[in-house]
């Protein structure tokens, strides 16, 4: 697959197969993405992969800990938002929530406790950073969860980044044996699409790129 379709084709999938993905692969695409640059080559992410039972343990832990804590997914502004972003925002919303009344279900419900559950994954990669780290490594692992992305598309694989789970990480560090001293930065739930799900139907729009840019000549 070409870059930039790989790119344009790419979306959240928030319904996937159970068709377990071999173990294989799943490295081989770590192995492409950790060519991902760094501050310093520091390198600074770790990998987790959990599969088949232990990633149903763990999910069954964390919807756990969310009906019992109510801790939501939201964007984490620390001031109110600027209208633009309100905007796009609420446009996904939108129309990503014709989809989940159809299913029958309640918008916070669903991605909450979708999260939770990495949608229905066969794997899913945590990926950690060590406490040692300033914040601003998280920059990195951000670049890497890119690579991540683009090359489960490559390899024919879906992907829906999970955000909620850092906020559940004492939760996390029992079931998978985490030491204090790693920081779970964020989550991929990873797997085949099931491309019969009208969920996987929807795709959030982009603003024309020149909303994006301030040119300096």
């Amino acid at each position: 697959m070409e870059l930039k379709e790989a790119i344009k084709k790419r979306k959240s999938i928030r319904a996937f197969r159970e068709d377990p993905i071999p173990r294989e692969i799943l490295r081989e695409i770590l192995e492409y993405a950790i060519n991902a640059p760094s501050a310093i080559n520091l390198q600074p992410w770790e990998f987790i992969i959990v599969s088949g039972e232990e990633r149903k343990r763990l999910s069954r832990k964390l919807l756990k800990a969310y009906r019992e804590k109510k801790i939501s997914c939201s964007p984490g502004n620390v001031k109110p938002l600027p209208e633009v972003f309100l905007r796009r925002g609420y446009d996904s919303f939108l129309s990503l929530n014709g989809y989940i009344k159809d299913m029958g279900k309640e918008f916070d419900e669903f991605i909450n406790e979708g999260s939770c559950d990495f949608y229905g994954a066969p794997s899913a990669i945590l990926i950690c950073l060590d406490n040692a780290f300033s914040y601003r490594r998280f920059l990195d692992i951000g670049i890497v969860l890119g690579y991540i992305l683009l090359l489960a598309q490559e390899f024919g694989l879906a992907t829906c980044t999970i955000g909620l789970i850092s906020a559940y990480e004492d939760e996390i560090r029992e079931v998978l044996n985490i030491p204090e001293s790693k920081k779970v930065a964020i989550a991929v739930a990873i797997g085949y699409p099931d491309m019969e799900n009208p969920l996987n139907n929807f795709k959030t729009q982009r603003d024309e790129v020149d909303m994006f840019i301030r040119w300096v000549d």
